[in-house]
């Protein structure tokens, strides 16, 4: 009999966890890996990752969204996940966090409903998912001042992030993003406007083996304390 999907996920999933010294507890992978066929099986309905992306759904999306973890600061406790589209980073970042809590928005109903499926399946009781706009007055009068990480890996301009966080985090917080390409002159323009609130920022190169060993991928994670 040939290895389910999942199964095969799985195993993926394992190799590139062991070459890379990342080594979450196996139960955290298995569901990591159910959470890969999840989204592949409900992208047939619902655009959640390009068509394209579906069949390096653990490299793009599964495995990186929880390598990041490492890159977490010690005392957070609450996250808001910017854009979440199909979970990501978010339910990853839950996975390998039960420790911590989340709120995973995203303006598009049908995939924060198909979120919502993910996180029931998965048996997640430490994030939710929200469709809202987390610019709109609503979302900060229910969230105002109330996260310690902001993390996204959409494609919100840096300036923006920071716009739409500063309402939203504790006094002292971070963001967190995953980008790629060259962020200079993207940095810079966030860091002229935000300057007072930056405490450190620091941008970590993404490169894994065996298929990112120099980074030629262009990953980047965008890390930036912030003090209101």
């Amino acid at each position: 009999m040939p290895p389910s999907k999942q199964e095969l996920y799985l195993k993926e999933l394992q190799n590139f966890c062991w070459d890379n010294g990342f080594n979450p507890e196996p139960m955290r992978t298995e569901r990591l890996a159910y959470f890969a066929q999840l989204v592949a099986d409900k992208n047939k309905s619902v655009n959640l990752v390009s068509r394209r992306d579906v069949d390096s759904i653990i490299e793009n999306h599964v495995f990186i969204s929880a390598y990041i973890t490492q890159y977490i600061p010690e005392k957070t406790i609450k996250f808001l996940d910017i854009g979440t589209g199909g979970g990501f980073p978010g339910i990853p970042i839950a996975i390998m966090r039960p420790d911590m809590r989340g709120v995973l928005a995203d303006s598009t109903g049908k995939k924060i409903e198909a979120v919502k499926e993910f996180i029931d399946k998965l048996k997640l009781s430490n994030v939710v998912a929200e469709n809202k706009r987390v610019e709109s007055p609503e979302f900060i009068e229910q969230h105002k001042g109330t996260f310690d990480l902001v993390v996204s890996r959409g494609t919100v301009p840096l300036i923006i992030l920071f716009r739409y966080s500063l309402p939203l985090v504790k006094d002292k917080a971070y963001i967190m993003a995953m980008k790629g390409g060259s962020l200079e002159e993207e940095f810079k323009k966030a860091e002229i406007k935000y300057k007072s609130y930056i405490k450190k920022s620091t941008i970590y190169e993404l490169y894994y083996k065996p298929t990112n060993i120099r980074n030629k991928k262009g990953k980047k994670l965008v890390l930036i304390e912030l003090i209101k």
